[in-house]
Formats: structure tokens, sequence, C-alpha cells
């Protein structure tokens, strides 16, 4: 059934001293003393069960016992020996899902250890002080990888590399170096500009160069890289959205949530972002709450997150499906879209055909719910969406790179690791480990007598 609003798409929803109050820091930093307490109720585990569950393999009992001793240089230098982005991770990394579930004063009380704020606290503090830099580069090699993305999986194998003595060459579609961590996090979650602060420290070892604006277009260019470069390390992530497939998706007013979300990072004045007064987001993701949050942030009235499953479903963690509730955002599940509905050309409504399991499928029941929306926001997931890499001969699984566990594919001299390696979790966290190991197996290669 069509509605009857117009739509309503405008910047400027909140007076301009708002925006800077709604976009502040998600979590504020811990002070000295609130550090120095939190640590002191680590029980610095032997065989740590948080050690183990972070896919990089911080030493976490060692770098909080640094921090309770008052030593923030040498706690920042145990998490970044293992995760030379843990300035992000600790910002964005599911904590309640990886270390913190497993603390054990969590398993004991319901209580852990506020891990990931410790972490920030520490390479916060290296990061702000006179001597940030606590690595140096081997003596060269006179070896050349090519790096091809720089978000987190192609920093961290850049940064790696360089400091076993290799020279680093990273070639990026975007304007500016980070990936995701750049343009595809909430603002809140990463202000002042920390993204990229953090870059300029990883390339502050020397010895990697960036080049962007440039985009992985054919086959050729992948062999002239291999021709090039030493080796070559593949570390683009995901860069498109799949359709719904639905009547009316390519009505005004309808985009995906990646790009919007992009968008607002690199606004320079949110007053000037449209939004809608009524916005709908499709999906069940980090990036799903992030588009939702940040719209009621940024002035929507009405905000709908809608996911085609059960709450058993949703990828977003707990803490992040509270956090969109905290925010105004109402999470409304088992509805799958089957239509977008549009007024002189742009989106006024989404159709849902509500869905129910029967034998393990999902059925539509026959019921139909209609949400009015001014703005609606795809954040389904990606794909590579990259043909040329069949071309190039490289060996795909479920539409992503195959590779064995150290990130070699099936090309000589090719690795690849991310987000646009097959078989991952779709973290930043691990697209970090997959970048460090597959350098770590660059270097093995290249070094082989």
């Amino acid at each position: 059934m069509p509605t009857t609003h117009q739509p309503d798409v405008r910047p400027g929803r909140l007076a301009a001293a708002e925006y800077a109050k709604a976009f502040a820091d998600a979590s504020p930093r811990l002070t000295r003393a609130q550090a120095l307490l939190e640590a002191e109720r680590c029980l610095y585990c032997f065989d740590a069960p948080c050690a183990t569950a972070c896919p990089t393999s911080i030493d976490v009992p060692s770098f909080i016992k640094r921090i309770a001793d008052d030593n923030l240089r040498g706690a920042a230098h145990a998490i970044l020996e293992s995760n030379p982005l843990g300035g992000m991770c600790a910002r964005v990394c599911p904590t309640e899902n990886l270390c913190e579930a497993v603390c054990v004063r969590n398993t004991q009380t319901g209580n852990p250890v506020a891990i990931g704020r410790l972490q920030r606290h520490a390479v916060d503090a290296l990061m702000e002080s006179a001597k940030p830099q606590i690595f140096t580069r081997a003596p060269a090699t006179g070896k050349t990888v090519a790096v091809v993305g720089a978000g987190p999986a192609g920093l961290a194998c850049a940064h790696t590399l360089a400091r076993l003595g290799h020279d680093v060459a990273i070639f990026d579609a975007r304007p500016k170096a980070g990936g995701l961590n750049e343009y595809g996090l909430a603002s809140y979650k990463t202000p002042n500009h920390f993204a990229q602060a953090e870059v300029q420290w990883l390339l502050a070892i020397g010895g990697i160069s960036v080049r962007s604006s440039w985009k992985l277009e054919s086959a050729a260019q992948l062999e002239t890289l291999r021709k090039d470069f030493d080796a070559v390390f593949l570390g683009m992530g995901l860069s498109a959205t799949p359709a719904l497939g639905v009547p009316g998706e390519a009505l005004n007013g309808v985009r995906d949530a990646v790009d919007f979300i992009a968008e607002l990072r690199q606004c320079a004045d949110l007053s000037t972002l449209p939004v809608g007064r009524r916005v709908v987001v499709i999906g069940g993701g980090m990036t799903a709450v992030d588009a939702a949050v940040q719209s009621r942030l940024l002035g929507a009235e009405s905000v709908h997150m809608v996911y085609r499953r059960g709450p058993e479903g949703l990828s977003a963690s707990q803490v992040e499906q509270e956090w969109a509730q905290t925010h105004g955002v109402t999470i409304a599940h088992w509805l799958a879209p089957v239509e977008m509905v549009g007024m002189t050309e742009h989106v006024s409504a989404v159709r849902f055909a509500r869905q129910k399991l029967i034998d393990g499928k999902l059925t539509a029941t026959g019921e139909v719910e209609v949400i009015p929306a001014d703005m609606v926001l795809k954040a389904i997931g990606q794909q590579l969406g990259n043909p040329l890499l069949t071309d190039a001969g490289l060996a795909l699984q479920g539409g992503r790179i195959a590779t064995d566990a150290q990130g070699q594919t099936n090309v000589p001299g090719v690795w690849a690791g991310g987000d646009c390696r097959a078989g991952g979790l779709d973290l930043t966290v691990e697209a970090v480990e997959h970048g460090k190991q597959s350098a770590l197996s660059i270097h093995t290669h290249l070094t082989r007598a």
C-alpha cells in the first residue's frame, strides 16, 4: 500500500552546537587513577584465557601488569608487538565477545576486567608521548613487496615487513589510507582523526610508501605487480554490496550503508549532511548499528533497524544492539523487504513480508508490514565483486580468495588477508592477524636460502 507523506531528507536537523556533543567519544578514556584501579582487578592468570581468545595473541596479563606498575610505555610495547593496530582495535574490537568474554572475573562474577579500555589507555599514552616510536627497522634486505589495500590487513602486513627490513609499496583505491578504519566505522568510535594518527605512526617505521587512488581493475595490473615486486599481498577488503533484488531499489533515498558511513566520516561539517526524518536500515550487523545510530545522532526522528531473522541471528553483538536501542533505534525482527514504495521517484516506505522458520527455512507467513521511510540504508553485507581475480588464476572459496593458514594463495608469490580472504570473521583484529602472519610467511619466502 502506498504511503502519502512527502519525502523529508535534509541537513541541519540539529542546532549547530549539538553535533559535536552527539558525535563525541562513545567510550571516554580512563584516567590514570581509573586505569590503575582497573588493572589491579586482573588476576594475571597463568595460561590466561583472554590471551588465547585474542586473534592477535596479545599477552593481556603482561600488558595489564605493566599498567599496574605505571609502565605505560612497556604496556604499549607488549600490545603493539602482537598487534600493530592495537590502538584502533582497542576502540572497535568486540572485546565483549572475545577476551573479556573469557576473563575469569567475568566467568566468576559477570564483571570482566575492562581489557579494551586498558589497551587504549596504554597505546594512546605512547602515541601522544614525545617518543612514540618503539620499533626500529632491521637492515635492508633489498626485497620489495606490493600491498594492495591500505586497510587493517594491508597496514599490518606492511608494518611487519618494514620492521623486517623489506621495502613496501601500498596501493589503495581511496584518497586516504586506513580502509574501513578511516571510512567504515562510526565516528563516535574513532573521534579526533585517530585512524589517520595511527596510519602515520605505522608509516613512521620507514620503508613504506603509499600510492593513493590506485585501484586493482585488471589481471594485467596484478601481473605487473608480480613482475615488479618480489611478493604481493592482497588486502583490498570487500567493495561490492549485493542488491536486495526488490522492486523500487533504484529509487532516490535508497543507498548503501557503507557509503553513508564513509560520507559521514569524511564530512567536515556534519550540519551539512542530509538525513531522512524516517530512516530504515536493513541488516543485522555492526554496519547496520553504526548507520542506524548515526542517523539518530544526525537528527532522524525515527530509525528502524530491520532484520529478516530472529534476535539470535543478529551478527551485531548484544552490546552493540543495546547501544542502538539506548539511542532510540527500534530493532525489528522476522521481516524481509519485498518492495521499496516510492513517491515522486523517491522512496517513501518499505514493504516487508513477515517471516518464520519452517523446517529450518525462512518462510513468509503472508503478513505484510509497511514502515514509512525517507531514507533506506542497505547493510546486508559486502562481497568481493572483482572478476579479475578469477581471470588472474586465483582460487576462490565462497566468493573470496582461498589461502592456506599463512595467507598464501594458489598463485606463486601472492598472499591475501582481511575481509577478501575466505573463511574469516570480518573483524578488524582478525584482519590485522592475517596481515601479520602473511608478512611473516612472505619474509620466510624472501629470505629462504
